[in-house]
């Protein structure tokens, strides 16, 4: 096997041919000398070969993956992606109200239509976007309404519902959404509408989601093997170390055209360095995109545990209301019950006054009794005395 990629591709140049085109042109130095050191000596290393490149910059993609000058490259990667042999016959215009903000994510964002009628959206995206489910389900069911609208305006008349076609979603992700993090090692997604009963209706929309970046990691934990043609592709759109690169064309020869598209471009070193300043660009606003959907996502979820957290302290206002009416109730039982013992001691204390005053009668009337007691004794005793 060769050491390096300009064994197998001459037409790379080397460091020095490259340094020099950008020192005579004046315009080419200016936008050099504006990146910063690390980005200087990426530009340089996949120009020279030292890196191979990356597949996944909108310049190289479309340079290779172009459906205009060369379907069957398109048509063999997703006949692969498909599970079933597919011929991209042309491309459709795209829907001029996907919104803008978006587009810088998008490596790449077709519309082809497929021998037999059926239509396949391909994006690639640099950052998974948010809710990716929901993202693609919208504009799915656009497209399906997009191929509808065409159709009943050809058919006129004629047109039946059996004219729809399966309409494709397929996504590739550079950087995975969380979503798909969750599952490490799986990097092939394909979904498709089936009813519970077994009952078996056509319901043409399907969505194939590929996780480069879980591929890339499972390939490297596996001894850096490609095991199929599928692989080779994802292989093709996430490597770009020398070194898998030439197992990649040694492995699968009819790969290594498509990097000799690549490296002939590689050659114009203006353009490619309008490839490379377009992708710095793009990942400084990727980047900034990235955060302010993490925040809106992170702002929506403390939203709504303040939104929980205020309902519960809504709860227990509820809650201490309804004791303080328990213990006001309970108060004024209380004071009920207060009330009727300050009586009873009232009544009490009139009663024992009134038992201190009949003891100090009984008391008057044993002294007078007494006293009668003892006139009495001295009366008889002078009784006797006579």
């Amino acid at each position: 096997m060769a050491h390096n990629l300009k064994d197998y591709f001459p037409v790379i140049r080397t460091r020095e041919e490259v340094e020099k085109c950008i020192r005579e042109d004046k315009h080419l130095r200016k936008t050099f000398n504006e990146w910063e050191l690390r980005e200087q000596e990426e530009f340089l290393d996949i120009c020279t070969g030292v890196h191979g490149a990356k597949m996944l910059y909108d310049g190289f993609f479309k340079e290779v993956m172009n459906p205009e000058y060369a379907p069957e490259r398109l048509s063999d990667f997703l006949s692969l992606v498909l599970e079933k042999q597919i011929r991209v016959m042309k491309v459709l215009p795209n829907d001029s109200s996907r919104l803008t903000d978006e587009s810088s994510l998008l490596i790449m964002d077709i519309v082809v239509e497929f021998e037999d009628g059926g239509i396949a959206n391909i994006e690639v995206q640099k950052l998974g976007y948010l809710f990716p489910g929901q993202r693609s389900a919208c504009y799915s069911a656009d497209l399906l309404l997009r191929q509808y609208k065409r159709l009943r305006n050809e058919k006129k008349k004629k047109f039946s519902y059996r004219d729809i076609q399966t309409v494709y979603t397929i996504v590739l992700f550079e950087k995975s959404p969380k979503e798909f993090q969750e599952k490490p090692g799986l990097y092939y997604h394909r979904v498709e509408h089936k009813v519970n009963t077994g009952v078996k209706l056509d319901i043409p929309q399907k969505f194939v989601y590929l996780s480069l970046d879980i591929f890339k990691k499972k390939q490297h934990n596996e001894g850096e093997k490609i095991h199929n043609k599928l692989e080779a592709w994802l292989t093709f759109f996430s490597r770009d170390e020398p070194d898998m690169i030439l197992k990649l064309i040694e492995q699968y020869p009819e790969f290594r055209p498509l990097y000799e598209d690549v490296y002939e471009l590689c050659r114009n070193v203006e353009e490619v360095m309008q490839v490379f300043s377009k992708e710095l660009l793009e990942m400084d606003r990727n980047t900034v995109k990235l955060m302010i959907d993490e925040m809106e996502e992170e702002l929506q979820e403390k939203r709504e545990i303040l939104k929980e957290q205020d309902q519960k302290i809504e709860e227990q206002d509820q809650k201490i209301e309804e004791q303080d009416q328990r213990i006001g109730e309970q108060d004024q039982r209380i004071e009920e019950q207060d009330r009727k013992m300050e009586e009873k001691n009232q009544k009490i204390a009139k009663q024992e006054q009134q038992m201190l005053k009949l003891n100090a009668e009984l008391k008057q009337s044993k002294s007078e009794m007494a006293g009668l007691m003892q006139r009495i004794a001295e009366l008889e005793k002078i009784l006797m005395e006579k």
